[in-house]
């Protein structure tokens, strides 16, 4: 028997409707939809997201991931994670794995589809882009992201705040990811740059909760979201 192929979808940063036309076809007519587990019992945001398209003769899936930086834990997951989906892969299934924003921008669908692969290299893999959360955030501000030559970068959750010091020193613009733990310590860079007026920033982009700053001059103690990003336009457009 040929074993099924794991499809990586990319369903977009929260709302329902930026999910492609291909990514939302497959989510359809998958047997097996997979997604994140939730927090607490709640609905991860990848199920929230798909949850009007799913049918009842569809088996959910919900893959436990631990937000943590444990490598023991988070291989362990992952082992647990690919032996789930390659129960029903084995047996011919297709199983369509969605995930929020972009499926290959800091996704945690790379890390299963890795696992699942080295465990069984026959399985096959497909991966369908969508929209990730800078060009969300960019269009919720309606701000071109970059114009002509300009040079972009994007710093993860985890990147040290004297990295963010050398990146201003020359890209044009700067996109901070889940920069909630670090904010003040950012607030206080950028405002020795004089860069607050020219810096945004955008919470749950595109979802019903989204809350969007402009001008961050008046803006040292916010209370951000996790799911937080920062845009700085260093150099005028």
């Amino acid at each position: 028997m040929q074993t099924g192929t794991l499809y990586g979808i990319s369903v977009g940063t929260g709302d329902p409707e930026l999910i492609t036309l291909k990514g939302l076809n497959l989510l359809k007519n998958a047997p097996v939809v997979a997604f994140p587990a939730g927090i607490g019992g709640k609905q991860g945001i990848a199920q929230r997201i798909i949850a009007q398209w799913l049918q009842p003769n569809q088996v959910q899936l919900a893959l436990q991931f631990p937000y943590i930086q444990d490598e023991a834990v988070l291989n362990s997951a992952w082992q647990l994670a690919a032996l789930q989906v390659w129960l029903y892969l084995q047996q011919g299934k297709d199983v369509a794995f969605a995930c929020e924003g972009d499926i290959s921008f800091y996704s945690t669908f790379t890390y299963l589809a890795a696992t699942l692969q080295q465990q069984h290299p026959e399985v096959r893999v497909q991966t369908v882009p969508g929209v990730a959360s800078p060009m969300a955030a960019a269009a919720a501000l309606g701000l071109p992201l970059t114009l002509r030559d300009q040079r972009l970068v994007v710093l993860p959750a985890l990147y040290r705040v004297e990295e963010l010091e050398t990146v201003l020193n020359w890209a044009d613009v700067v996109v901070l990811m889940k920069v909630s733990s670090v904010y003040p310590q950012v607030w206080q860079m950028l405002e020795q740059r004089d860069l607050l007026k020219s810096s945004y920033v955008v919470e749950r982009a595109t979802t019903t909760e989204q809350v969007v700053y402009s001008d961050l001059r008046d803006r040292s103690n916010l209370k951000l979201h996790y799911f937080s990003l920062l845009i700085v336009k260093v150099t005028g457009d």
